[in-house]
């Protein structure tokens, strides 16, 4: 009965934030039902929106595959998280041949329905669904009440350190890298990770902050790493082209510039996918892929409590 009144009253702020939009001029919108429909329509999830996971356990599949025992004829661990910003549960309808997503699950990978904003959908949200909060829960492991990152424009404290750090410090890999664009995580005055970003330069850890001007030069040096002999053992990418698409013409999976920007992250990915795949000593080195977002969206913007800006998504191999 209280998981019904939740659901009735998120339904009713939904339909409120839809009909401001409509109102404002705002297209691409959509009802719940619709948005129900699209990410049940994608047959690869492995889960629903009901039984969606918290973005959280993306760090626990990490660092479990870190800490786990290599498979036989592997000599060392590596993994990679290639994040979309912005990126919608349902946008997976999008995915096409060739593509970073349709590679991995072809290939045996797995695909599920997860939820940012620290509850599941239809509570209501303990978290903001913005980027600095979604990306600090994923490579903590932590909701905001724990990392402190409540939302962007906030510096972590060292009281929890990231997978790019404690891997590296706890031995468990050698070095990490972070590739991005946006000056909120470590490129601006209240960057999210100015004091880790210093903790590891102050300890020596082997952890490589690396911004760029844009998402052209975040898969440059994606590839960079990949494909030098010595490829970080963990590395952590974002894109922000759905989230730029989203911002400034709605993020909707009918909106052609969502769609367009969309294909663009797909194929970025796929080529460091490519990039991975040929290493020379591919053979011999035991990857983890994911690829997966940190908040969704609704008309133009995000942060607040609508299902479509809540749910996520995970897809793993």
């Amino acid at each position: 009965m209280l998981n019904i009144f939740f659901r009735v009253i998120a339904g009713i702020a939904s339909l409120f934030m839809m009909l401001y939009g409509v109102i404002g001029g705002l297209n691409h919108f959509d009802t719940i039902p619709k948005y129900e429909d699209n990410v049940a329509s994608f047959e690869p999830y492995e889960n629903t929106i009901e039984t969606a996971i918290p973005q959280t356990d993306i760090y626990d599949m990490i660092e479990e595959h870190f800490k786990s025992e290599l498979p036989a004829g592997k000599s060392v661990k590596k993994a990679i998280v290639l994040g979309y910003d912005g990126c919608r549960a349902d946008a997976l309808t999008l995915c096409e041949e060739g593509g970073a997503v349709h590679k991995l699950i072809i290939n045996g990978g797995k695909a599920y329905v997860a939820y940012c904003g620290g509850v599941n959908y239809p509570m209501f949200n303990t978290q903001a669904t913005s980027t600095a909060p979604g990306w600090a829960s994923i490579l903590t492991g932590e909701w905001a009440d724990v990392h402190g990152i409540t939302d962007n424009d906030i510096t972590k404290s060292t009281d929890t350190l990231t997978l790019l750090t404690s891997l590296v410090e706890d031995g468990y890999a050698n070095d990490s890298a972070f590739y991005v664009s946006w000056n909120g995580h470590f490129n601006s005055e209240n960057a999210t990770y100015n004091l880790e970003k210093a903790y590891c330069e102050e300890k020596g850890l082997d952890v490589l902050f690396s911004d760029a001007e844009d998402d052209h030069g975040t898969v440059a040096n994606t590839l960079s790493d990949v494909k030098s002999a010595d490829c970080s053992d963990f590395i952590f990418t974002i894109l922000e082209h759905t989230d730029h698409a989203g911002h400034g013409t709605g993020f909707d999976i009918e909106n052609p510039d969502y769609i367009s920007e969309f294909a663009a992250a797909e194929a970025e990915a796929a080529e460091i996918i490519d990039a991975i795949e040929n290493r020379p000593d591919y053979a011999a080195e035991d990857w983890l892929i994911i690829i997966t977002s940190d908040h969704g969206g609704f008309n133009t913007g995000h942060g607040a409590f609508t299902i479509q800006e809540r749910m996520t998504f995970c897809v793993v191999k």
